[in-house]
C-alpha cells in the first residue's frame, strides 16, 4: 500500500519507492496534539446565511463572527451573514443568461466592424 493510496505503483507503472514499514500510521497521530499552539485559527462548525434570499447552510470554516443562531439540530453554532451565496448568484441560478448592453458595446462594435465581421467574404473573379 502506498502512502498515496492508490497501490504500489506510479501513474506511469513504475514502482513506489517507499517501503510499507516506513509509511507513518496517520490513523493513530492526533492532529489536535501534534499542531503547535496558538498559531492554528478556530476550525469549527459554522452557519452561512445568504441575507438575498435567506439560504443558510451548514459547513466548517475558521471565519470569525460574534452573532449564533439555532441550526435544524437544536445546537447553537455561530453565524455568518453574506449578502450572496451560490443559491442567489446569476451565474448560479441560471438568470445570469440575460446580456445587458448597458455601455453600448455591441453597437460601438457594430458602427467599427460593421456587423458581418467574421464571416468569410468571398472573393469575385474580376
Amino acid at each position: 500500500m502506498s502512502i498515496f493510496g492508490g497501490g504500489t505503483t506510479r501513474c506511469d507503472g513504475r514502482p513506489v519507492d517507499v517501503l510499507p514499514s516506513s509509511v507513518p500510521d496517520t490513523k493513530s497521530l492526533d492532529h489536535e496534539e501534534s499542531m503547535k499552539k496558538g498559531i492554528h485559527p478556530n476550525y469549527r462548525e459554522v452557519v452561512f446565511q445568504d441575507t438575498s434570499c435567506g439560504f443558510r447552510f451548514l459547513t466548517k470554516s475558521t471565519v470569525r463572527t460574534n452573532q449564533t443562531t439555532k441550526w435544524e439540530d437544536g445546537k447553537e453554532y455561530p453565524l455568518f451573514v453574506l449578502d450572496i451565496s451560490s443559491a442567489s448568484h446569476p451565474f448560479y441560478t441560471g438568470a445570469g443568461n440575460r446580456f445587458v448592453d448597458a455601455a453600448g458595446r455591441i453597437d460601438r462594435f457594430n458602427k467599427r466592424f460593421g456587423s458581418n465581421y467574421g464571416s468569410k467574404k468571398k472573393k469575385t473573379a474580376e
